[in-house]
């Protein structure tokens, strides 16, 4: 009894750890968009209609590569549930660039940094899973960081930020939704979302316009926003509790303008150095007193 309740904890600390590198992953892979917004001279619409087709070209790729061929079978067998799950995944990146339209980036960022405590709330309700009190003090801790880079005062239209509060919204579902119905095709639904986020975008862009330069940097975009960086986001979510999962996610906050910082030499100011050193904080405490606790 005591050994298999040893390798019990053994295996829910491995995939504590996994699910974190996973989320991890697809929060620095998100990082990056501001990058290719910065490297891409086009309208939004565009860049998220490419983008939401190149990623789901990318993630069919990799279902071919693992060999999951019976892709009829499992559409047909996916449920109620999946679909659920494909339209707010599509519908949380509609909302996310509707948002950054009618408002502004500070307030989109302030506004999705309480999705810990959105996630948390709807973990209790669906999954009756307590979160711990690091969880939600480093949560805590981080909205006080992002709050401290994009500035206290921030202002944009009301339309903006409730598109972004739909947004945070849907992030938060798809988190409680990853961990509780495991049975979900992950690969099938992202790459379903993927293109639909795409297809509704084309209307309202100028995507025939791209140059053969501009294609090449969004296939890039694509691959790396959906193909690689939602895979990994729904995986670790499985493992994770969704408090956690949004928590871990806040790093996508201060990695951004690093990698604009690396790219165009563009100084970071010192609101966004200390308010994305408490957000990195908040991160690591947590993760050293969740492993402290665990042992």
């Amino acid at each position: 009894m005591v050994n298999a309740y040893n390798m019990s904890r053994q295996m829910t600390r491995a995939n504590h750890r996994i699910g974190f590198m996973f989320v991890t992953g697809s929060a620095v892979a998100w990082s990056l968009g501001g990058l290719f917004t910065r490297l891409i001279r086009l309208d939004s619409w565009t860049m998220c209609a490419w983008r939401g087709i190149f990623g789901a070209i990318g993630l069919a790729a990799a279902m071919a590569v693992l060999r999951q061929r019976d892709v009829l079978s499992t559409l047909r067998n996916m449920g109620w549930l999946g679909w659920i799950f494909v339209l707010q995944s599509g519908a949380g990146m509609i909302f996310y660039l509707s948002a950054l339209t009618h408002t502004t980036v500070a307030n989109v960022a302030v506004i999705y940094a309480t999705a810990p405590f959105l996630a948390a709330t709807l973990g209790w309700a669906v999954l009756r899973e307590k979160p711990s009190t690091s969880s939600i003090a480093a949560s805590a801790v981080a909205l006080l960081g992002v709050a401290v880079m994009v500035g206290f005062g921030t202002r944009g239209g009301l339309t903006g930020d409730l598109l972004a509060l739909g947004m945070t919204w849907t992030m938060a579902s798809t988190m409680v939704a990853a961990r509780h119905y495991r049975e979900i095709p992950i690969l099938l639904t992202a790459c379903i979302s993927s293109l639909v986020s795409g297809l509704l975008c084309w209307p309202f862009g100028a995507p025939r316009a791209v140059t053969g330069h501009e294609l090449m940097l969004l296939a890039l975009f694509g691959t790396i926003n959906f193909a690689i960086a939602l895979p990994l986001f729904t995986f670790g979510a499985r493992l994770l509790p969704p408090i956690e999962t949004a928590l871990i996610g806040a790093v996508d906050a201060p990695l951004a303008p690093l990698w604009v910082w690396l790219a165009f030499n563009e100084t970071p100011s010192l609101s966004t150095l200390i308010g994305g050193a408490i957000v990195f904080a908040a991160v690591v405490v947590h993760l050293i007193v969740s492993e402290t606790a665990a042992t």
